[in-house]
Protein backbone atom coordinates (compact mmCIF):
# COMPACT_ATOMS: atom_id res chain seq x y z
CA UNK A 1 0.00 0.00 0.00
CA UNK A 2 2.99 2.22 -0.48
CA UNK A 3 0.84 3.99 -2.96
CA UNK A 4 -1.17 5.92 -0.58
CA UNK A 5 1.48 7.57 1.47
CA UNK A 6 2.67 8.83 -2.27
CA UNK A 7 1.97 12.93 -2.27
CA UNK A 8 3.24 13.13 1.27
CA UNK A 9 6.57 11.78 0.61
CA UNK A 10 6.43 14.07 -2.46
CA UNK A 11 5.23 17.21 -0.77
CA UNK A 12 6.40 18.91 2.14
CA UNK A 13 7.80 21.67 3.54
CA UNK A 14 11.20 23.05 1.56
CA UNK A 15 13.99 25.76 2.27
CA UNK A 16 14.56 28.47 -0.60
CA UNK A 17 17.31 27.71 -2.82
CA UNK A 18 19.95 29.59 -2.77
CA UNK A 19 22.51 28.12 -4.94
CA UNK A 20 22.44 25.20 -7.41
CA UNK A 21 24.57 22.63 -7.78
CA UNK A 22 26.44 21.69 -10.76
CA UNK A 23 24.36 20.00 -13.88
CA UNK A 24 20.95 20.90 -12.25
CA UNK A 25 18.90 23.44 -13.88
CA UNK A 26 17.29 26.35 -11.70
CA UNK A 27 13.59 26.00 -13.31
CA UNK A 28 13.71 22.46 -12.17
CA UNK A 29 14.70 23.31 -8.96
CA UNK A 30 11.86 26.38 -8.93
CA UNK A 31 9.18 23.98 -9.97
CA UNK A 32 10.19 21.39 -6.63
CA UNK A 33 9.71 24.74 -4.47
CA UNK A 34 6.45 25.05 -6.23
CA UNK A 35 5.59 21.03 -5.44
CA UNK A 36 6.77 21.80 -1.84
CA UNK A 37 4.33 25.07 -0.99
CA UNK A 38 1.50 23.19 -2.48
CA UNK A 39 0.79 21.06 0.82
CA UNK A 40 0.94 24.22 2.70
CA UNK A 41 -1.59 25.92 0.72
CA UNK A 42 -3.71 23.58 -1.91
CA UNK A 43 -6.65 21.50 -0.64
CA UNK A 44 -7.52 19.27 -3.09
CA UNK A 45 -9.39 15.41 -3.63
CA UNK A 46 -9.36 12.99 -6.56
CA UNK A 47 -8.34 9.36 -7.67
CA UNK A 48 -5.23 8.23 -8.97
CA UNK A 49 -3.88 4.38 -10.03
CA UNK A 50 -0.41 2.89 -8.73
CA UNK A 51 1.51 0.08 -10.49
CA UNK A 52 4.67 -2.17 -9.12
CA UNK A 53 5.78 -4.84 -9.82
CA UNK A 54 2.74 -5.71 -12.84
CA UNK A 55 0.39 -5.18 -10.38
CA UNK A 56 -1.88 -2.58 -10.84
CA UNK A 57 -4.74 -0.53 -7.87
CA UNK A 58 -6.68 2.65 -7.45
CA UNK A 59 -7.41 5.25 -4.89
CA UNK A 60 -9.40 8.00 -3.55
CA UNK A 61 -7.58 10.66 -1.85
CA UNK A 62 -8.71 13.97 -0.03
CA UNK A 63 -6.58 16.23 0.90
CA UNK A 64 -7.53 19.68 3.34
CA UNK A 65 -5.36 22.85 4.26
CA UNK A 66 -7.63 24.68 6.84
CA UNK A 67 -6.45 26.94 9.67
CA UNK A 68 -3.00 24.99 9.74
CA UNK A 69 -3.51 21.69 9.63
CA UNK A 70 -3.05 19.60 6.81
CA UNK A 71 -5.71 16.76 7.08
CA UNK A 72 -5.48 13.88 4.67
CA UNK A 73 -7.66 10.80 4.05
CA UNK A 74 -6.68 8.04 1.25
CA UNK A 75 -8.57 4.88 0.66
CA UNK A 76 -7.88 2.12 -1.81
CA UNK A 77 -10.68 1.06 -4.16
CA UNK A 78 -9.69 -2.36 -5.59
CA UNK A 79 -9.77 -5.29 -3.21
CA UNK A 80 -9.98 -4.83 1.05
CA UNK A 81 -11.08 -1.21 1.09
CA UNK A 82 -7.38 -0.23 2.92
CA UNK A 83 -7.23 3.46 4.37
CA UNK A 84 -4.86 5.68 6.10
CA UNK A 85 -6.16 8.79 7.73
CA UNK A 86 -3.43 11.64 8.11
CA UNK A 87 -3.29 15.15 10.48
CA UNK A 88 -0.16 16.80 9.84
CA UNK A 89 1.69 14.16 8.40
CA UNK A 90 0.83 11.86 11.51
CA UNK A 91 -1.44 8.69 10.85
CA UNK A 92 -4.59 8.52 13.18
CA UNK A 93 -5.71 5.02 11.92
CA UNK A 94 -5.69 2.27 9.26
CA UNK A 95 -7.80 -0.27 7.85
CA UNK A 96 -7.37 -3.80 5.89
CA UNK A 97 -3.62 -5.02 5.74
CA UNK A 98 -2.31 -2.25 7.50
CA UNK A 99 -4.15 -3.08 10.64
CA UNK A 100 -1.23 -4.96 11.86
CA UNK A 101 0.97 -2.47 12.26
CA UNK A 102 -1.14 -1.01 14.30
CA UNK A 103 0.92 -1.21 17.36
CA UNK A 104 3.25 1.28 16.46
CA UNK A 105 3.49 3.60 13.30
CA UNK A 106 6.78 3.52 12.56
CA UNK A 107 6.29 0.11 10.86
CA UNK A 108 3.52 2.48 8.90
CA UNK A 109 4.87 3.79 5.55
CA UNK A 110 6.64 7.20 6.10
CA UNK A 111 5.37 7.93 9.38
CA UNK A 112 7.79 10.12 10.59
CA UNK A 113 7.61 13.96 8.56
CA UNK A 114 9.19 14.26 5.02
CA UNK A 115 10.71 17.55 3.84
CA UNK A 116 11.15 17.99 0.85
CA UNK A 117 14.51 19.97 0.24
CA UNK A 118 15.56 20.85 -3.20
CA UNK A 119 19.39 22.21 -2.20
CA UNK A 120 19.59 18.85 -0.35
CA UNK A 121 17.96 16.89 -3.30
CA UNK A 122 20.75 18.68 -5.85
CA UNK A 123 23.76 17.04 -3.74
CA UNK A 124 22.63 13.30 -4.89
CA UNK A 125 20.25 14.35 -7.91
CA UNK A 126 20.77 16.25 -10.79
CA UNK A 127 17.82 18.28 -11.49
CA UNK A 128 16.23 19.09 -14.88
CA UNK A 129 13.14 19.73 -17.13
CA UNK A 130 12.31 17.21 -19.68
CA UNK A 131 9.41 19.12 -21.21
CA UNK A 132 6.10 19.10 -21.00
CA UNK A 133 3.08 16.69 -21.04
CA UNK A 134 -0.91 16.15 -20.18
CA UNK A 135 -2.20 14.45 -17.18
CA UNK A 136 -5.74 13.74 -16.11
CA UNK A 137 -6.81 16.75 -18.45
CA UNK A 138 -4.10 18.73 -17.19
CA UNK A 139 -1.60 20.39 -18.51
CA UNK A 140 1.95 19.45 -16.94
CA UNK A 141 5.49 20.16 -16.82
CA UNK A 142 8.21 17.36 -16.43
CA UNK A 143 11.15 17.29 -13.74
CA UNK A 144 13.75 14.36 -13.81
CA UNK A 145 15.97 13.70 -11.21
CA UNK A 146 18.57 11.85 -11.63
CA UNK A 147 21.04 10.16 -9.14
CA UNK A 148 24.59 10.77 -9.09
CA UNK A 149 25.72 7.15 -7.84
CA UNK A 150 24.62 4.20 -8.02
CA UNK A 151 22.74 3.92 -4.23
CA UNK A 152 19.36 5.35 -5.25
CA UNK A 153 16.62 5.52 -7.98
CA UNK A 154 15.85 7.90 -10.55
CA UNK A 155 12.34 9.80 -10.66
CA UNK A 156 10.30 11.22 -13.15
CA UNK A 157 7.90 14.18 -11.64
CA UNK A 158 5.11 15.24 -13.97
CA UNK A 159 3.85 18.55 -12.01
CA UNK A 160 0.54 20.56 -12.87
CA UNK A 161 1.34 23.49 -14.18
CA UNK A 162 -1.55 25.27 -12.59
CA UNK A 163 -0.43 23.96 -8.75
CA UNK A 164 2.54 22.26 -8.91
CA UNK A 165 0.79 19.03 -7.54
CA UNK A 166 2.14 15.53 -8.85
CA UNK A 167 0.42 14.17 -11.78
CA UNK A 168 2.27 11.68 -12.21
CA UNK A 169 5.46 9.93 -10.80
CA UNK A 170 7.40 7.54 -12.63
CA UNK A 171 10.84 5.55 -10.23
CA UNK A 172 13.33 4.30 -12.55
CA UNK A 173 16.73 1.85 -11.86
CA UNK A 174 20.10 2.13 -13.48
CA UNK A 175 18.77 0.52 -16.91
CA UNK A 176 15.86 3.11 -17.49
CA UNK A 177 13.30 -0.21 -16.41
CA UNK A 178 9.92 0.78 -14.72
CA UNK A 179 10.08 0.22 -11.13
CA UNK A 180 7.13 2.26 -9.71
CA UNK A 181 4.68 4.30 -11.34
CA UNK A 182 1.91 7.07 -9.97
CA UNK A 183 -0.58 8.52 -11.64
CA UNK A 184 -3.63 11.04 -10.99
CA UNK A 185 -6.73 9.76 -13.06
CA UNK A 186 -9.13 12.83 -11.51
CA UNK A 187 -7.65 15.77 -9.21
CA UNK A 188 -10.05 18.29 -8.18
CA UNK A 189 -8.50 21.64 -6.75
CA UNK A 190 -11.74 23.67 -6.81
CA UNK A 191 -13.88 21.77 -4.50
CA UNK A 192 -12.20 21.23 -1.09
CA UNK A 193 -12.78 18.38 1.04
CA UNK A 194 -15.70 18.50 3.34
CA UNK A 195 -15.36 16.71 7.14
CA UNK A 196 -17.74 13.90 6.13
CA UNK A 197 -14.90 13.36 3.25
CA UNK A 198 -12.25 13.39 5.76
CA UNK A 199 -14.03 11.24 8.37
CA UNK A 200 -12.66 8.28 9.15
CA UNK A 201 -14.04 4.36 8.61
CA UNK A 202 -15.87 2.67 10.97
CA UNK A 203 -13.06 0.05 9.80
CA UNK A 204 -10.00 2.45 10.42
CA UNK A 205 -8.46 1.24 13.56
CA UNK A 206 -6.73 4.64 15.81
CA UNK A 207 -2.90 3.49 16.59
CA UNK A 208 -0.44 4.90 18.80
CA UNK A 209 2.91 6.56 17.66
CA UNK A 210 5.86 4.52 18.26
CA UNK A 211 8.02 6.68 20.71
CA UNK A 212 10.75 7.63 18.87
CA UNK A 213 13.99 10.45 18.44
CA UNK A 214 16.58 11.62 16.15
CA UNK A 215 18.99 10.96 18.75
CA UNK A 216 21.25 7.93 17.15
CA UNK A 217 21.56 6.02 20.69
CA UNK A 218 18.36 5.34 21.46
CA UNK A 219 18.11 2.07 19.54
CA UNK A 220 21.89 1.45 20.68
CA UNK A 221 23.13 0.76 16.79
CA UNK A 222 25.05 2.50 14.30
CA UNK A 223 26.12 1.91 10.37
CA UNK A 224 29.89 1.56 9.96
CA UNK A 225 28.73 2.79 5.85
CA UNK A 226 25.78 4.49 4.64
CA UNK A 227 25.41 5.79 1.03
CA UNK A 228 26.01 9.17 0.79
CA UNK A 229 23.51 11.96 1.68
CA UNK A 230 21.59 9.41 3.82
CA UNK A 231 20.81 10.57 7.70
CA UNK A 232 19.09 9.19 10.66
CA UNK A 233 16.06 10.55 11.05
CA UNK A 234 14.36 8.55 13.88
CA UNK A 235 14.69 5.77 15.55
CA UNK A 236 13.25 4.02 18.33
CA UNK A 237 12.90 0.17 20.31
CA UNK A 238 9.91 -1.75 20.75
CA UNK A 239 9.64 -4.55 22.75
CA UNK A 240 7.94 -8.04 21.66
CA UNK A 241 6.45 -9.99 24.56
CA UNK A 242 5.93 -13.14 22.54
CA UNK A 243 9.61 -13.82 21.67
CA UNK A 244 10.40 -11.87 25.40
CA UNK A 245 12.83 -9.80 23.12
CA UNK A 246 12.97 -5.93 22.17
CA UNK A 247 13.50 -4.76 18.70
CA UNK A 248 15.89 -1.59 17.15
CA UNK A 249 14.42 -0.19 14.59
CA UNK A 250 16.69 2.87 12.80
CA UNK A 251 14.94 4.77 9.48
CA UNK A 252 17.17 7.12 6.84
CA UNK A 253 16.45 8.99 4.49
CA UNK A 254 18.44 11.38 2.24
CA UNK A 255 15.78 14.34 1.12
CA UNK A 256 13.33 11.47 -1.08
CA UNK A 257 14.42 7.99 -0.57
CA UNK A 258 14.16 6.06 2.70
CA UNK A 259 15.14 2.48 4.39
CA UNK A 260 14.51 1.13 7.27
CA UNK A 261 17.01 -1.05 9.55
CA UNK A 262 15.66 -3.60 12.27
CA UNK A 263 17.97 -5.58 14.51
CA UNK A 264 16.36 -8.40 16.45
CA UNK A 265 18.51 -11.14 19.18
CA UNK A 266 18.30 -14.52 18.33
CA UNK A 267 19.43 -17.60 19.12
CA UNK A 268 21.93 -20.16 17.08
CA UNK A 269 19.58 -21.67 14.98
CA UNK A 270 17.36 -18.68 14.56
CA UNK A 271 16.66 -16.15 11.78
CA UNK A 272 17.03 -17.19 7.86
CA UNK A 273 19.57 -15.19 5.20
CA UNK A 274 16.81 -13.24 2.97
CA UNK A 275 17.59 -10.88 -0.82
CA UNK A 276 14.66 -10.36 -2.37
CA UNK A 277 13.61 -7.37 -4.20
CA UNK A 278 9.45 -6.45 -5.16
CA UNK A 279 9.45 -3.49 -7.49
CA UNK A 280 11.57 -0.87 -6.07
CA UNK A 281 11.72 -2.44 -2.37
CA UNK A 282 14.68 -4.04 -1.44
CA UNK A 283 14.36 -6.43 2.07
CA UNK A 284 17.81 -7.92 3.08
CA UNK A 285 18.13 -9.95 5.78
CA UNK A 286 21.78 -11.33 7.86
CA UNK A 287 22.77 -12.94 10.64
CA UNK A 288 25.47 -11.12 12.67
CA UNK A 289 27.82 -12.13 15.00
CA UNK A 290 28.46 -8.81 17.59
CA UNK A 291 29.05 -8.30 20.77
CA UNK A 292 25.69 -8.04 22.01
CA UNK A 293 25.41 -11.92 20.41
CA UNK A 294 23.43 -13.19 17.51
CA UNK A 295 21.71 -10.48 16.19
CA UNK A 296 19.17 -10.82 12.89
CA UNK A 297 19.85 -7.44 10.69
CA UNK A 298 16.85 -6.69 8.12
CA UNK A 299 17.02 -3.54 5.84
CA UNK A 300 13.98 -3.18 3.71
CA UNK A 301 13.29 0.08 1.46
CA UNK A 302 13.95 1.88 -2.07
CA UNK A 303 17.35 1.14 -2.70
CA UNK A 304 19.11 -1.21 -4.88
CA UNK A 305 19.61 -4.39 -3.56
CA UNK A 306 23.26 -4.25 -3.15
CA UNK A 307 22.95 -1.23 -1.47
CA UNK A 308 20.39 -2.73 1.33
CA UNK A 309 23.21 -5.33 1.71
CA UNK A 310 25.73 -3.19 2.37
CA UNK A 311 24.14 -1.03 4.71
CA UNK A 312 22.90 -4.65 6.60
CA UNK A 313 26.21 -6.06 7.00
CA UNK A 314 27.68 -2.56 8.38
CA UNK A 315 25.63 -2.64 11.41
CA UNK A 316 27.36 -2.03 14.46
CA UNK A 317 26.35 -1.69 18.62
CA UNK A 318 26.78 1.81 19.31
CA UNK A 319 29.53 2.43 22.20
CA UNK A 320 27.93 3.30 25.67
CA UNK A 321 30.07 6.65 25.88
CA UNK A 322 29.39 7.67 22.29
CA UNK A 323 26.13 8.01 23.37
CA UNK A 324 27.04 10.43 26.51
Amino acid sequence: MRALPLLSLLIGSCIAVPALAANSSPQASEWLNKLARAEQKQSYQGSFVYERNGSFSSHDIWHRVQDGQVSERLLQLDGPAEEIVRLNGNVQCVSGALTGAASGSSSLPDAAPHLLDPLKLMSWYDLAMAGTSRVAGRDAVIVTLTPRDQHRYAFELHLDRRTGLPLRSLMLNDKGQLLERFQMTRLDTQDPPSDKDLQASAACKPIQPATTTTTTAVAGWRSDWLPPGFELISSAVRRDSERNSSVSSLMYDDGLARFSVFLEPVKDDGGADVRTQLGPTSAVSRRLNTPKGKVQVTVVGEIPLGTAERVALSMRPQDAQARQ
